[in-house]
């Protein structure tokens, strides 16, 4: 029953489905939109149709139910009448919150967090990644076990010493889960103690490892600097497991690698089960970090790598700053009859390379590895990294 239940997250995809999110003083009417839209683009990879989008203004998340009952009796009549059986929140929500709003909803409830493990279960392919990711379905699915059970609570005995069968079932479901995830570290154990072999079987050839925000374009970048074919995408998360490439720019070999996309809000229990893909990065000399130069906000989902990379300790790496799709870049000019001032004033991709030049405290270029633009450059730039970094290591070598 306990495998069923877990691997529900990853097959049942629902057709389609409302998103919910909040607005609070810490994350403004613009964010939470910009939040939704990443969470619709997260159910269109997950296979799931984003329908219409429910926000609501609060001092911060219901305790109880995320949202309030008014905003909930709202979404529950909209479901009613469109015939739609799934909400997805863009927050992770707690076992009550969950419990509350199925009981008031009476539908099918996904937050931010079971959806990105649907994401992962679905694009995992060899066993390293199927494992990392079952463990983290199995760690969000504990203490979750109760919602599975409430229909069985209701029939508990009225003594002190009796305990209804629903108990039971999860003290028995409880014991299953904690054994699954113990089994699960052992495995991912085995397979680290053997990638940490293959990792020290490379020679001491200099590593490069690109990092970024999930669909920026690293896996193409991969592919032109490399000359493979690494499955890319226009979604998130296509790639997961980590590729290791051996490159070679102008008669220098180094190693690149490839590894799985962050996003804001990714659930801790996969930053956990991923930390040992990521060691990649962390035994990285220098880490290619790309950005979406195109995307409005590129700015934060810089700040969200560089959260991240300091949770897995990489984030006082020497960095290189590729600034890609700079053929997507565009810009409104200002309009002088304006008599409001916008939020944040346009600018053309000359000033924002310029700016990025004078204030990165690392070396960055601005390339579009679609259109082929700046690679050369690139390539140029990464031969003068590794030639630096090799001088220095074998000062000697002629």
């Amino acid at each position: 029953m306990i495998e069923k239940k877990t691997y529900a997250i990853a097959n049942a995809a629902p057709e389609k489905a409302v998103l919910a999110g909040i607005i609070t003083p810490e994350q403004d009417e613009r964010k939470s939109a910009e939040y939704l839209e990443e969470l619709a683009f997260l159910a269109e990879t997950a296979g799931i149709v984003a329908g219409k989008r429910f926000t609501q203004r609060l001092e911060h998340a219901h305790p109880k139910t995320y949202v309030g009952s008014g905003k909930l009796q709202e979404i529950k009549a909209y479901l009613q009448a469109q015939e739609i059986c799934t909400v997805i929140f863009d927050d992770e929500l707690t076992p009550s919150q969950l419990r509350n709003i199925e009981r008031e909803l009476e539908c099918s409830i996904l937050d931010r967090t079971a959806l990105i493990l649907t994401i992962f279960a679905q694009r995992a392919k060899t066993a390293y990644a199927k494992t990392q990711v079952e463990l983290a379905q199995y760690q969000y699915l504990l203490p979750r076990l109760t919602r599975m059970w409430t229909h069985l609570e209701r029939q508990r005995g009225g003594g002190v010493t009796m305990r209804g069968p629903g108990e039971t079932q999860i003290e028995t479901d409880r014991r299953i889960v904690l054994t699954k995830i113990a089994l699960l570290k052992e495995q991912l154990k085995k397979i680290d103690r053997q990638m940490a072999s293959q990792r020290g079987n490379r020679g001491h050839l200099v590593r490069l490892s690109l990092v970024g925000y999930t669909n920026v374009g690293k896996s193409t970048i991969m592919n032109l600097l490399s000359k493979s074919e690494v499955f890319a995408e226009n979604k998130l998360f296509a790639t997961l497991d980590t590729t290791v490439r051996k490159v070679v720019v102008g008669n220098t070999p180094f190693l690149l690698s490839d590894t799985v996309g962050f996003i804001r809000k990714l659930p801790h229990q996969l930053v956990e089960s991923f930390k040992s893909t990521l060691d990649e990065v962390r035994e990285a000399d220098v880490l290619m970090h790309v950005v979406d130069i195109s995307h409005p906000n590129f700015e934060e989902q810089i700040n969200v790598v560089n959260q991240t990379l300091q949770e897995i300790g990489a984030k006082d790496k020497p960095a290189y700053m590729v600034f890609n799709k700079m053929d997507a870049y565009s810009f409104a000019e200002p309009d002088p009859f304006e008599v409001l001032p916008v939020e944040k004033p346009p600018v053309s991709l000359s000033e924002l390379q310029k700016t990025w030049m004078d204030k990165a405290h690392s070396p960055s270029i601005f390339i579009s590895a679609k259109e082929k633009i700046n690679v050369e450059k690139l390539r140029a730039d990464i031969f003068h990294i590794v030639s630096e970094i090799q001088a220095g290591r074998y000062p000697f070598r002629e």
